[in-house]
């Protein structure tokens, strides 16, 4: 059995589906309820309550750990779920971690990621960590606004970074999941090319058929758009690395190809599959 932790979102629906169709027994774990793949065991719990997984956890091999916004929420405590895993049995945790936490470790948040890779190492269990930067899919967050207005609206609008795919981050924790070879690697996973915001829409603009305009915010506007979703802490951070990315997070890190053997997705191939949320 492996557990999926975030099983709902952008990296666990496409992960818990690829490990169904590879014969594995998945156990699909969301805050809220969800259908799941034919096959698939869903259970409904909270991160922040480490009892509360540990139901999830009973008879599984294998867990597959998100750290999202959640992570930084008063009271969440992902060290205890790997805690209760290693107390279960589980023998493998593939960590979903950030690139932060090498290129700006200092930073408060990027402090607190790193404290569970460091716990997740002295765990006694085997262990993948992978440390992805920007996802293509937070060009969702412009949806609405394609979709009413024709609009994309963010800020920093020509400077870019290698955003990732979430596909191509499951179907690399699907491998770290399935491959002992995998056990104790550390893996950078970005996408092919720097991409700048202004880019993207003109990607997005392609997928539709339609134009779409770009609008560029100021840093203050988007931290306060950002701030509805996630801590003001983290969006602070997303912005400093956005706004002014280091050399390191220009890299384009060969670990996709090298895992998967194919190059990582573009954001146009990401902007096609999922045109659906613009229009």
């Amino acid at each position: 059995m492996i557990v999926v932790t975030g099983a709902t979102g952008n990296v666990g629906r496409p992960l818990t589906r690829a490990l169904a169709e590879a014969g594995e027994q998945v156990t699909a774990v969301s805050r809220h309820a969800s259908t799941a793949p034919d096959g698939v065991r869903h259970v409904v719990a909270d991160l922040s309550d480490p009892a509360g997984v540990e139901p999830a956890l009973a008879g599984a091999k294998s867990l597959f750990l998100l750290l999202s916004g959640a992570l930084h929420a008063d009271g969440a405590k992902p060290i205890d779920v790997i805690r209760r895993a290693a107390g279960n049995g589980v023998r493998r945790v593939v960590l979903l971690s950030s690139q932060g936490v090498a290129t700006r470790p200092f930073g408060t948040t990027r402090l607190t990621v790193r404290a569970v890779e460091d716990a997740l190492r002295q765990s006694g269990l085997e262990w993948a960590v992978l440390r992805p930067g920007g996802f293509a899919s937070n060009a969702l967050w412009w949806a609405e606004s394609v979709r009413t207005r024709g609009v994309v609206a963010a800020p920093f609008g020509d400077i870019g970074v290698p955003i990732i795919d979430p596909a191509d981050i499951a179907e690399v924790a699907a491998a770290c999941l399935l491959d002992d070879r995998h056990a104790g690697g550390v893996y950078e996973l970005t996408g092919p090319e720097v991409i700048t915001p202004r880019r993207q829409a003109e990607a997005i603009a392609t997928a539709l058929g339609s134009p779409v305009r770009f609008d560029e915010l100021t840093r203050d506007e988007a931290k306060a758009a950002m701030a509805r979703s996630m801590p003001a802490e983290l969006a602070d951070d997303t912005l400093d690395i956005l706004g002014a990315p280091s050399p390191a997070e220009l890299r384009v890190s060969p670990d996709v190809q090298r895992i998967l053997g194919r190059a990582p997705h573009t954001f146009a191939d990401w902007a096609a599959r999922n045109v659906a949320a613009f229009r």
